[in-house]
């Protein structure tokens, strides 16, 4: 499996009383094949994994692919404290019919080496041997920040369905370094939005990050604009993304993207203890910052498809 292009990695929906909201998936999934995303990654960071039990996670993982119905791929995180668990939630991906799995590394008890990295996501792997499997380098938020390179160079030796790495930080030389493994080996998924014409200019295909839930048409045509040769417009636009980032990021940025999905008419409730949602003052302050920015019209220039998203 090749992944190009966007994959939007979904946040988690909830009811008033904070119980699981998946009848907005049908919807929210419809929007976002008409925004043009290759696939939506789901029960990750944004998603709320590590804030939902396994049976939450995996009614929404259900949700999700029989909304899709192929139509794009469904990408599902299974990482979790417990690597009994994270095996309980892949056997389920593939049961289900999802396109491939991902998982964090353990973010309590942490691994200590690559190769105790590799042999804890070897274990997550082999419950789903016939999906592919993206290791999810993420060590802002694990604190399991080690070579990339040389977790594939292991990795390859012990997990069979290794199919690369969701690459969530901003050390595009090691980026481009993983890329370049053994020719291009394996898919390496660039996960910093706001780094995305950068990480085209070192040899990116693929990246899934969370801003392209709300904003997959602006991400779409920057990757346009690099194929096509025009990157002082490419850059132009990229600039603006990270003019809004920047908005999202004076606040803790899930709560600001879940605010800016209300804004935007889609309201997914209040995130699970401890995230918490953006105050009255600060959501003003956010929805003002964007007006300024022109993020708005951003949106609006280049969605060319509206779909209604009933809450």
């Amino acid at each position: 499996m090749t992944i190009q292009g966007i994959v939007a990695a979904t946040f988690a929906a909830y009811h008033k009383d904070g119980s699981l909201n998946t009848d907005i998936i049908p919807a929210l999934v419809d929007k976002l094949v008409a925004d043009g995303v290759s696939g939506v990654y789901i029960c990750g960071t944004n998603g709320e994994g590590p804030n939902m039990t396994v049976e939450e996670r995996m009614a929404v993982a259900e949700a999700y692919v029989n909304a899709v119905q192929k139509r794009i791929l469904v990408l599902v995180h299974v990482g979790h404290t417990s690597i009994e668990e994270s095996k309980k939630l892949a056997a389920h991906a593939a049961k289900i019919g999802a396109d491939a799995f991902s998982s964090v590394a353990a973010f309590y008890f942490k691994p200590v080496s690559v190769q105790n990295l590799v042999d804890c996501m070897a274990e997550i792997a082999s419950a789903a041997p016939t999906l592919p499997f993206y290791y999810y380098h993420m060590p802002a938020l694990t604190g399991v920040g080690m070579d990339m390179v040389e977790f594939l160079a292991l990795g390859e030796q012990s997990i069979p369905n290794l199919a690369g790495i969701k690459y969530t930080a901003a050390t595009l030389h090691e980026y481009q370094a993983c890329l370049n493994y053994k020719n291009g080996r394996f898919e390496v998924l660039f996960g910093y939005d706001e780094m995305l014409l950068p990480a085209l200019a070192v040899g990116a295909v693929g990246a899934i990050g969370s801003t392209y839930t709300f904003a997959a048409p602006v991400y779409l045509r920057i990757i346009e604009l690099y194929r096509a040769g025009k990157l002082d417009e490419a850059g132009k636009l990229q600039l603006k993304v990270v003019d809004f980032i920047r908005c999202i990021v004076k606040h803790p940025s899930i709560a600001a993207q879940r605010a800016i999905m209300k804004m935007l008419g889609v309201d997914m409730g209040n995130p699970r203890l401890p995230l918490a949602p953006l105050s009255d003052d600060a959501y003003a302050n956010l929805q003002a910052d964007l007006e300024r920015v022109g993020f708005f019209k951003l949106l609006q220039d280049h969605t060319q498809v509206k779909t209604v998203i009933a809450n």
